[in-house]
């Protein structure tokens, strides 16, 4: 296992703990296992925590940091303690639903595939890869792989299990507080992009000429 007990300790806290919050909105253990997209929500979100343990990803703040940006990481912390609460709660309690198990596996699907998304990244960038925005000792620019087409996959994988994780819950507030999520990453996105232009200066706006930050065609 390459994340380091450190690391592995947090990753492991912050999914009981965001688990322990959708538990909690569900008001007990046996009424959110009552439903197999929920069972199946719960094994992908173990899996994907399980595979973050052979990452090399850290929380280094390099050779350089935009310190700054840090408030973002609260931002995350306080949308996501919401979102594991909330969707689960309003579920039970048919708040703003929507209706039909299709939601729900529709959901549990794009959680995996966000869920994937935003841990590639982590393993094509390896100790380049920091939970800061940081240049790190020997940080080079990739451009190949799927960072040929899109600029910032972790930040799309990130948006798509925040979405999926609602409507696995069939949540209208869980997809109010993905919207809200879009407001940090993309003050992220334009504080990685700055960095990265300082390290990197032509080559990193000939990158940014020919390829999208999340969506191509769209964004």
């Amino acid at each position: 296992m390459r994340l380091g007990w450190k690391m592995g300790g947090v990753a492991v806290a912050s999914v009981l703990g965001y688990l322990g919050l959708a538990v909690l909105g569900w008001d007990g253990v046996r009424p959110f296992f009552g439903h197999p997209a929920r069972v199946a929500l719960t094994i992908v979100l173990v899996g994907l925590t399980a595979a973050s343990f052979f990452t090399d990803g850290n929380l280094n703040p390099g050779d350089r940091e935009d310190r700054g940006n840090r408030w973002v990481l609260w931002a995350f912390a306080v949308i996501g303690v919401l979102l594991g609460w909330l969707p689960a709660y309003s579920d039970r309690t048919e708040i703003l639903t929507v209706d039909g198990d299709a939601a729900r596996w529709a959901g549990v699907a794009l959680f995996a595939v966000g869920g994937t998304l935003r841990l590639w990244p982590v393993f094509v960038l390896g100790r380049r890869f920091s939970g800061l925005v940081a240049i790190q000792p020997g940080h080079e620019l990739v451009t190949t792989g799927v960072y040929g087409i899109i600029r910032h996959p972790s930040y799309l994988g990130m948006i798509l299990s925040v979405v999926g994780w609602a409507l696995a819950f069939r949540s209208g507030l869980g997809l109010a507080l993905a919207a809200m999520m879009l407001i940090p990453i993309v003050a992220r996105i334009r504080s990685e992009e700055w960095l990265l232009g300082e390290q990197f200066g032509d080559a990193y706006q000939a990158y940014r000429a020919r390829t999208w930050r999340l969506i191509p065609g769209v964004y």
